[in-house]
């Protein structure tokens, strides 16, 4: 008995650790060019992107300034197939409600949120980091930019979050175009001097 209670700590352990692993694409964001809108001190917005065993830090956190609005523009360095989000903030009013997703829009503002969004999630209230919400596997298959708008929290003056982790696969971007145009000119050309000698041979006859 000792040991399957030994066995299923161990699993439970894993488990912990395996999700870790899954939510490091953080590793892969463009942290230079990550931007947060209306976050009360600049470059906090940045500081919610963090390792999964950080998730509960409470010293590094965003908080909305003028209302509790707050809206990112996260680029990646390549491309990410997006399966997982996790949002872990206060177990209070400051909490977002909402959050909706644009993909492959960069630079947007809230002059730009009017539009539709990709997905909607309603959110609860998750102070450990418990809650995933899954996009849409089909719509961020190829993410290279995900904007994340949070529109409304739960009645506060301010939103705050302390974590945002993303889950899912990274590639690496790709350079298309280099050498596919060059290998059809020789054969062109060879069909122009076929095509030039035989409009000759015609007039000859």
């Amino acid at each position: 008995m000792a040991h399957s209670h030994c066995h299923g700590h161990d699993h439970d352990h894993s488990d912990a650790e395996e999700t870790g692993i899954q939510y490091n694409l953080y590793q892969k964001i463009d942290k230079e060019n990550l931007e947060c809108l209306n976050e009360t001190v600049e470059g906090s917005g940045k500081s919610v992107f963090k390792p999964w065993d950080k998730r509960l830090d409470r010293e590094n956190f965003v908080e909305s300034d003028a209302d509790e609005e707050l809206l990112f523009n996260i680029p990646f360095t390549g491309n990410v197939k997006l399966k997982g989000i996790k949002i872990t903030a206060e177990d209070s009013d400051t909490h977002p409600a909402k959050l909706r997703l644009f993909k492959n829009k960069p630079n947007m503002t809230f002059d730009d949120v009017t539009m539709e969004p990709d997905q909607v999630f309603e959110l609860q209230k998750d102070s450990e980091g418990v809650l995933e919400y899954s996009p849409k596997i089909v719509t961020f298959s190829s993410v290279s930019h995900l904007t994340m708008h949070f529109p409304t929290n739960f009645g506060a003056d301010t939103t705050k979050i302390y974590y945002i982790g993303l889950k899912g696969e990274w590639t690496p971007g790709h350079r298309h175009g280099v050498t596919i145009c060059t290998y059809e000119v020789r054969p062109n050309l060879d069909d122009h001097k076929l095509k030039n000698l035989d409009s000759v041979s015609r007039q000859i006859e």
